[in-house]
């Protein structure tokens, strides 16, 4: 993790044809599109077809079935195999309850401290955490503290945990844009988290609070809320990509309590969570484009 300002420089930016295609994207309804798409990884397959469909599904993604809690034949759609729960025991958590483990499978995209407010996307690339929070107050708390961002691609396991125990008070709908959050469109797009639609919510815990913001992305954009199923709308709905564009949030009196480890969110069909951390903790380090597991450490209390 380094302690410099975000440099002011030229951004790296990505083949002619992300850029072009990424424009175009720029022009469609993304999100009547994703919702199109949605509806598509929500058709029913039959029984007898599930293994050769999710099977090639799998192949095609990379998707490791023999972590899967169920066999394919339990999943009636992709969506729901998708989003599909782990096997027990396959992932651990640290022992040490000041040490926070990942929220997810994935890949660094970017780390380090909050300076002016300030988050590093990419070369050339940065926003602000007022922007991705959007609460002044909340932004400020994390002013001098520390970033994660974590790329889910694919073939990733697909749902949040709780890095850390302890208790939401607060959690917030922020409705956007879908573009794609791979790595063209993350060296292309400018202030690309804070303009796609997002669910976050904050944990107080032994690692103070902790911001955890999951950002919709393209082709399907929805998030769901494991720590508010009724805010989903149905045991297999979702918050986040209804059509909305107010900003909705929700205040728990008395907090949710959740355990490190617990299940916090899910993206029915893949993107980004970005982690903040207040003044006090010290990212485990970790460099851009390394692979991060479920339960792994990635920081800890009492660092600078």
């Amino acid at each position: 993790m380094t302690d410099e300002p975000v440099p002011d420089v030229s951004p790296d930016l990505p083949a002619l044809h992300w850029r072009a295609t990424l424009r175009l994207l720029g022009h469609l309804p993304q999100g009547a599109l994703s919702r199109a798409f949605g509806r598509i990884a929500d058709t029913h397959i039959p029984r007898r077809l599930r293994p050769a469909v999710l099977g090639a599904f799998a192949r095609a993604t990379g998707i490791d079935i023999d972590e899967a809690e169920l066999p394919l034949t339990e999943y009636p759609t992709i969506n729901r195999f998708f989003v599909r729960r782990l096997r027990p025991g396959v992932r651990a958590w640290p022992a040490e309850e000041g040490i926070a483990g990942s929220p997810v499978d994935g890949v660094v995209g970017q780390s380090g401290r909050i300076r002016s407010g300030t988050l590093l996307q990419a070369k050339g690339r940065s926003y602000s955490a007022l922007d991705l929070l959007a609460d002044p107050d909340e932004a400020h708390r994390f002013d001098d503290g520390a970033f994660l961002t974590l790329y889910l691609s694919p073939r990733h396991y697909h749902r949040i945990h709780a890095p850390c125990g302890g208790a939401i008070a607060r959690a917030r709908h922020v409705p956007g844009a879908l573009f794609p959050v791979n790595a063209p469109a993350v060296m292309h797009v400018d202030r690309l988290f804070p303009r796609n639609e997002r669910l976050l919510c904050t944990i107080d815990g032994p690692l103070g609070r902790v911001a955890v913001v999951a950002v919709g992305a393209y082709n399907v954009g929805r998030i769901s809320a494991a720590f508010d199923v009724a805010w989903n709308g149905g045991e297999h709905g979702w918050v986040t990509n209804r059509g909305t564009h107010a900003i909705e949030e929700r205040r728990y009196d008395p907090p949710v309590r959740v355990e490190r480890g617990e299940e916090l969110m899910a993206f029915h069909l893949g993107s980004t969570v970005v982690l903040l951390f207040e003044p006090g903790v010290r990212l485990i380090p970790l460099a851009v484009g390394d692979p991060v597991r479920l339960g792994s450490p990635i920081a800890e209390a009492g660092g600078a």
